[in-house]
């Protein structure tokens, strides 16, 4: 495995790359610590897939992007993998509840499901778990207790949200 720092609008992003996908986005520092402790796993300034990942994160911060064209992949349970699913299709620029979730993967009692999900994905900003909010349009937990960066992500794609204090 390899990975690529890049910094951006939302702070120093870790970027992660098996031979032929990308695995990991950590938008943490001490996350990525963790896992590049356990796992094998060597810097790349010049992988092709990184830098690819690397150019169309910046670009999407830059406002130029809004649909990724990398290969990816995780690994998750089934229930997971079918959130994953539908927060893929959920548009640039726009919003749904953990409720539509729910509801669009024919589960509409697994609300808090949904929710772990979202924190289960280690394909952040690819993956668009932040354009998942609250009912009402609140904000929500994002990567833990970033909601921060939550609120940065939805203001790039200027989606309208409430913070939830």
């Amino acid at each position: 495995m390899y990975y690529k720092q890049i910094n951006t609008e939302i702070g120093l992003l870790t970027i992660v790359a098996d031979n032929e996908n990308i695995t990991h986005l950590f938008l943490a520092q001490s996350d990525f610590d963790i896992f590049k402790e356990e796992n094998k796993i060597v810097s790349c300034s010049q992988c092709l897939i990184l830098e690819k990942a690397a150019v169309q994160l910046q670009q999407y911060f830059q406002g130029e992007r809004s649909i990724f064209d990398l290969p990816f992949s995780q690994a998750g349970t089934a229930f997971q993998e079918k959130v994953w699913r539908a927060l893929a299709e959920i548009p640039y620029g726009e919003s749904r509840t953990y409720l539509d979730i729910a509801i669009k993967i024919d589960n509409p009692k697994a609300v808090r499901a949904v929710g772990q999900a979202n924190k289960a994905n280690q394909l952040p900003v690819f993956i668009p778990c932040h354009r998942v909010i609250g009912k009402n349009e609140k904000l929500t937990g994002y990567a833990g207790k970033q909601i921060n960066i939550k609120a940065k992500l939805l203001d790039i794609e200027q989606i309208p949200y409430k913070n939830s204090e």
